[in-house]
């Protein structure tokens, strides 16, 4: 390649491609028009000899060599951008600016209340509206979509260079009974614990979960009586009942009703589970986010 003769704009639509997978996105986030960013497509796989984007249901999907090159160019043109102009300053008490966050269930009951006490503290001009989501793979769209600013919640299965994390929090699960059932009295076991009649909490409205892959690797299975799609509503189920529950750590202390019920560890070896902050790389530069991120990032840390 004639680097000398390279259009550097051409890294510009590449970079909004890889941001948006669709033409018509991508030319509105380069300000350009959408026959313009088409043709600087046709360039670009002119020059890497390689199409880097292939059509689908889904929008324009990245080869190989698109994902290879897509961060050594976002790279590339985050330095570019902080020669040309002075770093951006988010002064949040002055500044009214207003951010979508999208949460899971358990970062909603976690992590929002003392957020939204820091944020009331640190940023009174700033207003915060809440998306909530379910599926941990849904937050791509969003993210892809603008939908979202910034969002908590379990790593998508798939990682995608363009959207970027960091761990926020982990917990992991207890076992739950009322205070008066049976256990209470004599303890928790493996042989008591598959006996029990049990809630299965299952947001995608499953009839299976973690707990019950653990036991078919042994092959064993519970008994489910009770699926529910949301994990804060169990510890009031659990009272005056013979449900067992085995959810995570703070859905029990951080419960109103942590006094009427009794934890134990699980029989059974269950693995942890993290909830990262994610953002999408297009929002990397932006002093707000940058500034909004940290905020989250201290109050997760101080859970």
């Amino acid at each position: 390649m004639n680097f000398e003769g390279f259009d550097l704009n051409l890294l510009v639509a590449f970079n909004a491609l890889m941001l948006e997978r669709n033409v018509t996105k991508a030319a509105a986030l380069a300000g350009v028009s959408q026959p313009a960013m088409s043709a600087a497509l046709s360039r670009l796989r002119r020059v890497f000899d390689d199409p880097l984007f292939i059509r689908s249901a889904e929008g324009l999907l990245p080869t190989a060599k698109a994902q290879e090159i897509a961060i050594p160019v976002a790279d590339a043109l985050g330095q570019v951008r902080h020669l040309m102009k002075p770093a951006e300053v988010f002064d949040p008490t002055a500044k009214q600016r207003s951010f979508t966050l999208g949460l899971t269930e358990y970062p909603m009951h976690v992590l929002l209340p003392a957020l939204t006490k820091k944020l009331a503290a640190v940023a009174p001009h700033c207003t915060i509206h809440v998306r909530y989501f379910i599926d941990r793979d849904e937050v791509v769209a969003l993210l892809d979509a603008g939908k979202i600013d910034i969002a908590v919640g379990v790593p998508p299965t798939k990682a995608e260079n363009r959207i970027l994390s960091q761990p926020l929090l982990r917990d992991d699960f207890v076992t739950l009974v009322g205070r008066d059932h049976e256990a209470a009295r004599k303890g928790m076991n493996l042989q008591a614990f598959l006996s029990m009649r049990h809630i299965l909490v299952s947001p995608e409205g499953n009839h299976y979960g973690l707990v019950d892959q653990q036991l078919r690797e042994q092959g064993l299975a519970r008994t489910i009586s009770l699926t529910l799609p949301t994990m804060f509503t169990v510890p009031a189920l659990l009272p005056g009942t013979d449900y067992v529950a085995t959810v995570l750590r703070r859905v029990g202390t951080t419960s109103s009703r942590q006094g009427d019920i009794i934890m134990f560890e699980p029989p059974l070896a269950l693995p942890s589970i993290p909830f990262d902050l994610l953002w999408h790389r297009r929002t990397q530069d932006s002093a707000a986010h940058q500034w909004l991120r940290g905020v989250i990032a201290e109050v997760g840390a101080a859970l």
